[in-house]
């Protein structure tokens, strides 16, 4: 059985997407967030009314902080810290490699998951950048292109191995990969520029029936879609179970890497309606909430 394509699921990967976005979002909650003023809570002094802590003054702070009360049991400054309201700072990468497109249904995918980041980050207020990511050089994507949803893929094909090594990533930020993780070298580029003690993260990966269970017999033609190379293949019924199980290894080193690493990991069938993906597959590791 050959997988669905994108016409299954009615509508644009943006509007999908959009739809998706009024049921979840990016995971905000629980952060403390250091950013633009906003409407989270974050580490710095701000003007909100919730009250966090008191330190001693030191010359140039802003005297409207200073704990007058204090002052006049003890005779000397102190000031008072509140939490600022800072909006969050998101950075989302969209890996453009040619094996996110390879199939309609999870071109559709990759393009609904790489959408909702960016409108999930709209709706929450956040300031975000976003990069197309092809092997290991990554295209910024112009603010007016984010606000306007106007994403211009460029090619790649042929581009070599996946690397975040030169992404300029923000401190503090909620680093976002789109990926489906088909990289040989097993994550050695990926993971550790992704979870650190600055920033939190999270990988949202498309995947397609027909790559996760094939039913393929007989001679195959395959096609290496980074690179263009054909070549004719006889599958046995022991030769798929080897790839199913070479399959299922390699995506339990992600998982393992992804633990590691601190990053949450969600896995989405391109088959699935986006919101139901979302629920069943996204929400139980964290790499989305629902609303309030």
């Amino acid at each position: 059985m050959s997988p669905p394509n994108a016409q299954e699921h009615p509508g644009d990967p943006r509007t999908r997407a959009c739809e998706a976005a009024r049921h979840f979002r990016l995971p905000f909650r629980g952060r403390v967030w250091r950013g633009n003023t906003g409407n989270w809570s974050g580490a710095g002094i701000g003007s909100s009314i919730d009250f966090q802590d008191h330190r001693p003054y030191v010359a140039g702070d802003d005297p409207r902080y200073i704990n007058w009360q204090a002052f006049a049991r003890t005779g000397a400054y102190s000031m008072k810290l509140y939490r600022e309201e800072v909006s969050p700072r998101v950075d989302v990468v969209m890996d453009v490699s040619a094996s996110m497109f390879h199939r309609p249904a999870k071109s559709a995918r990759s393009l609904e998951l790489f959408y909702f980041c960016l409108e999930s980050a709209r709706r929450t207020q956040a300031t975000v950048r976003a990069w197309y990511l092809c092997g290991s050089e990554c295209r910024e994507l112009l603010s007016e292109a984010i606000v306007a949803g106007n994403l211009d893929l460029p090619e790649c094909e042929g581009a070599g191995n996946l690397s975040l090594r030169g992404v300029p990533w923000r401190r503090h930020a909620l680093r976002v990969l789109v990926s489906d993780l088909l990289d040989p070298r097993g994550g050695e580029e990926i993971f550790p520029f992704l979870g650190t003690e600055t920033a939190s993260s999270l990988v949202l990966a498309p995947y397609c029936r027909e790559e996760h269970a094939p039913d393929w017999q007989g001679n195959i033609e395959l096609i290496d879609c980074e690179t263009g190379e054909r070549r004719i293949q006889f599958f046995s019924a022991d030769i798929r179970k080897r790839y199913r199980d070479d399959y299922r290894r390699h995506f339990e080193m992600m998982d393992d890497l992804a633990r590691h690493h601190r990053t949450a990991l969600a896995r989405l069938p391109s088959e699935e309606h986006l919101i139901d993906a979302l629920h069943q597959h996204a929400l139980p590791p964290g790499a989305v909430e629902p609303w309030d």
